[in-house]
């Protein structure tokens, strides 16, 4: 992800103010069950993002990290070349395999819950650096969290 591509609702959220204050954090380091606030300005690419503990203001938390081509258990995988796939054939990777994730990790199936999913996934440079990783983030549709969503059934 050097320089994670940003997809789906990722921005949705950033017209609202959420204080930016937060640890900079590699994109590259980020674990399941952290809380973030993304960045304000569009970006085709990140490289970073804040990260603050999940009791302070933020419109994201991570809940699953995948490996493009690994596939859910029990799935056939996707080939996965040298080349980097296309931008459309990532994203729908990385939307099943967030969507998959969502309702174990919040609690409720993804329909009938308040909350969104969007995704960091690996652009076309970091691809030729074997960056595979997608980083499934729970959001918001602008409103602030200050607690974490995991069990939360929300």
């Amino acid at each position: 992800m050097a320089g994670a591509a940003l997809a789906g609702l990722l921005l949705v959220g950033c017209s609202h103010s959420v204080a930016a204050a937060g640890k900079s954090t590699s994109v590259f380091k980020l674990k399941i069950g952290q809380c973030l606030v993304p960045p304000t300005a569009i970006k085709a690419e990140i490289t970073s993002i804040n990260a603050v503990p999940c009791s302070q203001p933020h419109t994201q938390e991570v809940f699953a990290n995948v490996t493009y081509g690994a596939g859910p258990p029990g799935a056939t995988t996707t080939s996965v070349g040298t080349d980097f796939p296309g931008t459309p054939a990532v994203m729908t990777y990385a939307n099943g395999a967030c969507l998959e994730q969502f309702q174990s990790y919040v609690g409720v199936d993804y329909q009938d819950s308040t909350l969104y999913y969007t995704y960091l996934m690996p652009s076309a440079r970091s691809w030729s650096s074997n960056d595979r990783r997608i980083v499934c983030l729970i959001t918001t549709t602008g409103q602030q969290l200050t607690a974490s969503v995991k069990g939360s059934h929300l």
